[in-house]
């Protein structure tokens, strides 16, 4: 039945349904489970509050780094977590019977939630060096021009940089920031200078700044769909990405597959455990003691 022209306008006075997150436990951390236009949804009502609020993603280097790095476990559990990469979709797999709907990498969702986003930002962004910064303010810009970008500065910050950075911020009235710096270095920052005093809230965009310049390349279309842009970056970068993929993808399927014994093994419990819709079973280990 086709509404009419009132229910049609009262219908666009409605303010739009929040979306609904549905997270996966991946090694002690919740990540959103979702396909990049849900992702956006949720990010945009992640969004919403008037407390600043931080959005982080997790692959199988960031898992390796806060398996052994309490502080940023914290940071990690107190954002929205998104799934970044093929290691965190086949623990999807092996721990909850699905892979995640859709490869959510900071990459190519940012420009795509900035794009679809329903707010209209004051976006300021940190790291990186000095140009690519404002490089890839410029690119966002022609992505997604409905936005306003009042700043950008180079991540390699001291502490005292790194308040006069906050300071401008606060002057430019910015209320989303995108920090470049890799991990754990911008999840850390973006927590101390950001969401403790209060301030704004932040995106944590890794490579991003990089790859939207152009100072780095990217890999082809048909790399990504195959999932294995990891082994297209360990080619171009081979001495500073060797650790991370060769050694830290092994140290996570270790992880891994502890983890998924562990879950074996909890399952094995829950169901060796009488059930609890019937009385338990009466005791006779007494009886079963040899008699002397």
């Amino acid at each position: 039945m086709n509404q009419t022209a009132d229910q049609a306008i009262q219908a666009a006075k409605e303010p739009p349904i929040k979306a609904l997150p549905q997270l996966r436990d991946i090694m002690g951390f919740q990540v959103l489970a979702a396909t990049r236009k849900e992702a956006v949804a949720v990010m945009d009502d992640y969004l919403d509050g008037q407390k600043p609020a931080l959005i982080t993603f997790l692959n199988a280097h960031v898992s390796n780094l806060a398996s052994r790095n309490a502080q940023l476990a914290d940071i990690l559990n107190s954002s929205l977590i998104l799934n970044d990469g093929v290691g965190v979709s086949i623990a999807s797999m092996l721990l909850h019977g699905s892979s995640f709907p859709e490869n959510l990498n900071g990459t190519d969702l940012v420009p795509l939630f900035l794009h679809d986003s329903r707010h209209r930002f004051r976006i300021y962004a940190v790291g990186a060096a000095e140009d690519i910064a404002a490089r890839a303010i410029a690119a966002l810009r022609e992505m997604a021009p409905q936005h306003t970008y009042v700043g950008a500065h180079h991540g390699y910050l001291t502490d005292e940089e790194s308040a006069a950075v906050v300071a401008d911020i606060a002057d430019k009235r910015a209320d989303l920031i995108l920090v470049a710096m890799g991990s754990p270095r911008q999840e850390i920052w973006a927590e101390k200078y950001l969401m403790q005093n209060g301030r704004r809230s932040a995106i944590c965009v890794g490579g991003l700044f990089d790859f939207i310049s152009k100072e780095k390349p990217r890999a082809p279309e048909w790399v990504r769909a195959l999932r294995s842009e990891w082994i297209f970056r360990l080619m171009v970068e081979p001495r500073r990405l060797w650790q991370r993929y060769l050694v830290g993808n092994a140290i996570f399927m270790v992880r891994l597959a502890a983890a998924y014994i562990r879950l074996l093994r909890a399952g094995r419990d829950r169901t060796a455990k009488p059930s609890t819709s019937e009385p338990p079973p009466e005791d006779k280990s007494e009886s079963l003691l040899p008699q002397g």
